[in-house]
């Protein structure tokens, strides 16, 4: 255990399995007490257990991140049982292969609402408490957000939003002690990926493909993505507002 986020709050979005579930592991092994928003209640009940079982303190409030009331009680649950409000994780998200041809408006909303739109939404309750604290908010953005992606609209424009959404919050937040920044992560070794490579008429061979677009060779895992976020939270990254890190394995180079 450390103890870069010693006393610290924090809420992880979509934090029951995947990225977040790595956020929320690798934060609470840093000494936050951790709240994993999610709705998924089998997988947040495990995450929770998995976090204790190291030591750490973690509590699963089940929350719709599309409604604004579940959130405000997202975020009232969390001061009733942690008294504080320290760090925002928006990590809540999905992406399913969508070329423009075949993508109906109703799918388009979908992606923009559950990858960005619960961002600002979750913003805007937990801000009045960030303020207080002088906390972070780490938004989870993608390289696709930076390079797009085949049969991706939807998916890249809603992570290229978070990238403009994270540098206009800094903008607004900076006078307030509020840092705001972003992670681009390239493919990671999450339940998601393994469900659209099983679905895949080779599988093996596009799990080598999925590994080779990295030069480092292989897929990220989930806590290596959730110490980027301890750092964006912690005080480690305290002169950094506004930006975005890249953790690709070196898939940009190219």
């Amino acid at each position: 255990m450390g103890d870069r986020l010693k006393d610290r709050v924090a809420i992880v979005t979509g934090g029951a399995r995947g990225i977040g579930e790595g956020c929320a592991k690798a934060m609470a092994a840093e000494g936050a007490r951790v709240v994993v928003a999610d709705v998924k209640d089998a997988d947040a009940a495990r995450t929770v257990r998995e976090i204790e079982a190291r030591g750490g303190s973690a509590v699963y409030v089940r929350t719709d991140v599309l409604d604004a009331a579940s959130i405000r009680a997202c975020v009232h649950a969390t001061l009733e049982r942690f008294g504080a409000l320290h760090a925002l994780v928006n990590n809540a998200g999905t992406h399913f292969p969508h070329a423009i041809d075949e993508l109906s408006s109703e799918k388009w909303d979908f992606m923009l609402d559950l990858n960005l739109k619960s961002m600002f939404l979750f913003c805007q309750a937990a801000l009045p408490e960030l303020r207080k604290a002088k906390g972070a908010i780490v938004n989870m953005s993608s390289v696709r957000g930076l390079i797009g992606q085949t049969d991706a609209v939807a998916y890249c424009a809603s992570k290229a939003g978070i990238l403009g959404f994270t540098r206009g919050l800094a903008r607004d937040e900076a006078k307030n002690g509020v840092r705001v920044n972003a992670i681009c992560p390239s493919n990671v070794r999450t339940p998601l990926m393994e469900e659209w490579l099983a679905k895949q008429k080779d599988p093996a061979a596009m799990r080598k493909l999925c590994e080779d677009a990295q030069p480092i060779g292989r897929m990220a895992e989930i806590e290596e993505i959730g110490r980027v976020a301890v750092f964006l939270a912690c005080a480690d990254s305290s002169f950094m507002t506004g930006t975005h890190l890249v953790v690709d394995g070196g898939a940009l180079l190219d």
